[in-house]
C-alpha cells in the first residue's frame, strides 16, 4: 500500500527547477562535448586500423553515459571511418519501430561485420532476427540485453552482462559490511517483468533476511511513464530522506534504474544513509554528476583519477563508508572488450566462442580480475560477470 501511494503522490509531481538543471546538465555538457570529441576524433591518429566496419548501437547520454561514452572511445580506436554510432531514442519502449530500423540499418552498409548493441534494449532481438535474413555473415553482440535471456542466448553469437542473479546476494553482503538495518529496492512494473531483475530482486529479500536486514520494495514512477524521468527523479529526492526518517539512518537504497542514480546518489549524500552498489556499478555512474566534480579532458577514463575525486568529495562530506561501487564501468567495459574480441574473431586472431578468451578480454581492459560464468553451459555464448567491490 505504502508504494502505490508513494507512486500516486509522484505522479503529481510537478518537477522542481532542480531536476531540469539535473538533466539538462547531463544531456547540455554530454552533447557539446560529444561533438567536440567526435570532431577531434575524426582528426586523430588509429590506435588499430581495420579493413572492414564496425555497427554499434547505445543510449543517448541521458540514458547511458559510460555506454555513450564506450562508443566514442571505440570510434577514436578504430577510426570514424570504420565506426557507425547511433543511438537508441530515451523513451525507446513507446518507439520500438526506431528501436529496430536503428538497429536492422547498421547492416545495411556491406562493410559493416560486427554489430554491438549496448545496452540491448527491447527490440534487438527482432532486429537481429531482421539482420540475419539478409546479412548472415555479420557477428552480433548483446551487452545487457533486456530481453529473455533463452532467447538472447539462441539468437546472438554474444552477450555479456553482470551476474544479476549473484548481485542479489553480493549487494547484500555489501550492506551487511556496511551495517545496514533496512534496504529499499526501488522499481517499477517494467523492469520487474524483465526475468533476470525480478529474480535478482527476490534473492535480496532472501538474503536481507538471512542477515537481518529488513527489505522494502517501493515502487516508483517509471521513467518511461507519462511524467518522464523528471517525475522519477523528483521521486527519489523527496523519498530518500522519508525513508530515512520512517526507517532510520543505517537504510540502504538500490534501484534498477539508471535515471534514478544521479539524484539517489545526491540526496543520500545530503540526508544519510547508504548505496551499497548502483544498477550499474561503475565509479562514473551517477558520482561525478551528483558530486558536482568536472573531470578534466585529460583524465576522462582514468578510473584511478576518477575513484579518487569521489572518495575524497565524499570524505568531505563526512559520508565515507556509505557508498560502494566496482572500479571498473561495468557497460563501458563490456562495450570496449566484445567489441575488440569480434573484431579480433572477425579477423581470425580470436574466438568468441572460448569463456577463456571472453574472460582474458574483459581483463584485460578492466585490469582487476573478473568472476566470469555462462548463463547455459550446454548452449550459446551467453556470459555473467562479476568484479570486486571499492568503497569511498
Amino acid at each position: 500500500m505504502k508504494s502505490q501511494r508513494l507512486f500516486r503522490a509522484a505522479s503529481a509531481i510537478v518537477a522542481s527547477a532542480a531536476i531540469p538543471f539535473l538533466v539538462f546538465s547531463l544531456q547540455g555538457c554530454g552533447k557539446s562535448g560529444a561533438a567536440k570529441t567526435e570532431a577531434d576524433q575524426a582528426s586523430a591518429p588509429l590506435e588499430r586500423a581495420i579493413d572492414f566496419k564496425i555497427g554499434i548501437m547505445t543510449g543517448t547520454v541521458s540514458q547511458g553515459e559510460d555506454e555513450f561514452r564506450a562508443a566514442q572511445m571505440i570510434i577514436k580506436k578504430y577510426g570514424a571511418d570504420h565506426v557507425k554510432h547511433v543511438t537508441y531514442p530515451d523513451n525507446f519502449m513507446n518507439e520500438q519501430e526506431t528501436v529496430i530500423a536503428q538497429l536492422v540499418g547498421l547492416s545495411d552498409d556491406p562493410a559493416v561485420k560486427v554489430i554491438i548493441a549496448g545496452q540491448a534494449i527491447p527490440g534487438s532481438i527482432p532486429a537481429v532476427r531482421k539482420i540475419r535474413e539478409k546479412r548472415p555473415d555479420i557477428k552480433i553482440a548483446f551487452i545487457e540485453a533486456h530481453e529473455d535471456p533463452a532467447m538472447v542466448n539462441s539468437t546472438v553469437d554474444l552477450s555479456i552482462q553482470p551476474d544479476q542473479l549473484a548481485r542479489g546476494k553480493t549487494i547484500v553482503g555489501v550492506a551487511k559490511m556496511m551495517g545496514v538495518t533496512d534496504l529499499i529496492h526501488y522499481s517499477f512494473p517494467r523492469h520487474m517483468s524483465q526475468e533476470l531483475i525480478s529474480r535478482r530482486r527476490d534473492i535480496m529479500k532472501t538474503a536481507a533476511a538471512a542477515n537481518g536486514i529488513r527489505f522494502h520494495f517501493v515502487t516508483a514512477p517509471d521513467p518511461m511513464g507519462e511524467g518522464g524521468l523528471n517525475a522519477t527523479q523528483q521521486f527519489v529526492l523527496e523519498d530518500v530522506p522519508r525513508e530515512l526518517k520512517t526507517y532510520g539512518p543505517k537504510t540502504a537504497f538500490f534501484s534498477t534504474n539508471c535515471g534514478m542514480m544521479d539524484p539517489m546518489i545526491k540526496a543520500v549524500v545530503t540526508n544519510g544513509g547508504y548505496i551499497p552498489e548502483q544498477c550499474c556499478p561503475s565509479p562514473t555512474h551517477g558520482y561525478p554528476t551528483a558530486l558536482g566534480i568536472a573531470i578534466p579532458a585529460d583524465k576522462a577514463g582514468d578510473m584511478a583519477y576518477i575513484n579518487a575525486e569521489n572518495k575524497r568529495v565524499i570524505a568531505d562530506h563526512h559520508m565515507t563508508g556509505h557508498f560502494a561501487t566496482w572500479p571498473v564501468p561495468e557497460v563501458m567495459l563490456s562495450i570496449r572488450a566484445m567489441t575488440d574480441l569480434m573484431v579480433d574473431s572477425v579477423e581470425g586472431k580470436a574466438d568468441y566462442k572460448d569463456p577463456a578468451q571472453v574472460k582474458a578480454y574483459m581483463e584485460k581492459l578492466a585490469k582487476v580480475p573478473i568472476t566470469l560464468t555462462k548463463y547455459d553451459e550446454a548452449k550459446g555464448n551467453s556470459y555473467l560477470f562479476l568484479v570486486s567491490n571499492i568503497y569511498y
